[in-house]
């Protein structure tokens, strides 16, 4: 079973080279009417090609490229609605003699949209009526029979995504657009979400420069961060951690010689409540911290905490 995967890999990244091999300036001419067109982008396909089209036309949206996907036999029943005047069109057939799909370019001519159409024969009908051709004609199947489409498919769902990649580096998308159409996850959090609404405020563990060792314990036990802050909220001085305090007890041993001011982080790093929190993530990692203050970076005032550990 182990050869059979490593025999189906092997097919297909061979396939992928090759087809990597005959992209020309089609591709580049496609790409430019798709990122000039005012409209949206319509992919197409039938079976497994329209499975990948779905999956191209997900991946466009969520990169800036408005697409939407149209089966081929509802769009003949009713759905070229669907399709405005001079919007770019894909369809995906890998013979590119697929009836659903030839059957709408009629009305696409008609309608002066601009088709590209993604086959494995230049030769094939849908080719020679497509204004650009990307061709994803591949060595071999993976499929034993020779039969499945599985090479092929995997060569239309990397075309798409070279598309889409292509788009992006033309209209210079970052990380902050990508979080703006993923608001729900992981990374549209830290993009867009602000260290403010994250912070903790309450029960902030102050303590005055000239506490003893024990009065700093008991201010860390009861402030729950694994530290406390030395000063005063308009004025700070400084950090201890737990990690000071450990270090502290192995180099002094005796706690009653223990002064806070010789084990504290003097001028700890602060961040703006409304800094976003990839940011402030950005700094904790660059300094190797877990827990960053938030408030004045300019009058050393804190009034908030973040900790990396509850993003």
């Amino acid at each position: 079973m182990k050869d059979i995967a490593r025999q189906v890999f092997a097919t297909e990244i061979e396939s992928l080279q090759h087809v990597a091999a005959c992209i020309d300036d089609q591709f580049a001419q496609a790409v430019n009417t798709i990122l000039t067109a005012t409209g949206r982008l319509i992919i197409a396909g039938v079976g497994k090609s329209g499975i990948i089209g779905q999956k191209i036309a997900a991946t466009l949206t969520s990169t800036g490229t408005p697409s939407y996907f149209l089966h081929p036999g509802e769009a003949f029943h009713g759905d070229l609605g669907m399709v405005a005047r001079r919007d770019p069109v894909i369809l995906i057939s890998y013979s590119g003699e697929t009836d659903e799909v030839l059957q709408i370019i009629p009305f696409l001519k008609w309608n002066e949209n601009t088709i590209i159409g993604i086959t494995g024969n230049p030769a094939s009908t849908l080719a020679k009526n497509s204004s650009y051709h990307l061709n994803i004609n591949v060595l071999h199947e993976a499929c034993p029979l020779k039969l499945a489409p599985t090479s092929s498919t995997t060569a239309a769902l990397v075309m798409g995504d070279a598309i889409a990649v292509a788009l992006m580096e033309a209209r210079q998308f970052q990380h902050e657009d990508f979080a703006r159409f993923h608001p729900g996850g992981s990374l549209g959090r830290k993009l867009l979400v602000r260290v403010k609404d994250m912070m903790r405020t309450d029960n902030l563990p102050f303590i005055d420069e000239a506490a003893t060792f024990t009065e700093l314990l008991l201010r860390m036990s009861e402030g729950r961060l694994g530290l406390v802050i030395v000063g005063k909220a308009d004025s700070i001085k400084g950090i201890v951690t737990d990690g000071d305090l450990r270090r502290a007890l192995l180099k002094f041993g005796d706690i009653a010689h223990i002064h806070i001011a010789e084990i504290m982080t003097a001028n700890p790093v602060i961040v703006e409540a409304d800094e976003f929190i990839n940011q402030a993530e950005h700094i904790m990692m660059e300094k190797k911290i877990t827990t960053i203050l938030v408030g004045s970076v300019k009058q050393r005032s804190v009034n908030g905490v973040y900790q990396i550990y509850n993003s």
